[in-house]
């Protein structure tokens, strides 16, 4: 089993910055993906980036230039800054981890994140 807590969310103006963190912990295989999904209210989650434990990242379009993730191994945490952000990533924010190999996916809790015009 695997747990992630994720922290950083908030309400924040258009152009502002967050910075969302999400430490994972308990059975994590060494070949993993971490990622970060979103939810807005009536759709459907949709992909935001995921990075490899070798580093190899992945950004849905929207968010490219405006979005970076990271991740930091051995503090099993991955970090996803982003700046100017807009009214429409307005979203509860979502960690996921992929123990790669068996397939097994975790989700965190979520966090609120809030942008306004």
């Amino acid at each position: 089993q695997v747990q992630l807590v994720e922290s950083g969310g908030g309400l924040v103006q258009a152009g502002g910055s967050l910075r969302l963190s999400c430490v994972a912990s308990g059975s994590i295989f060494r070949i993993n993906r971490m990622g970060w999904y979103r939810q807005a209210p009536g759709k459907q989650r949709e992909l935001v980036a995921t990075i490899t434990n070798l580093g190899s990242a992945n950004y849905a379009d929207s968010v490219k230039g405006r979005f970076t993730i990271s991740r930091d191994n051995g503090q099993n945490t991955v970090y996803l800054q982003m700046v100017n952000l807009k009214p429409e990533d307005t979203a509860v924010y979502y960690c996921n981890l992929l123990n790669i190999g068996i397939g097994s996916a975790y989700w965190g809790q979520g966090t609120q994140v809030t942008v306004s015009s």
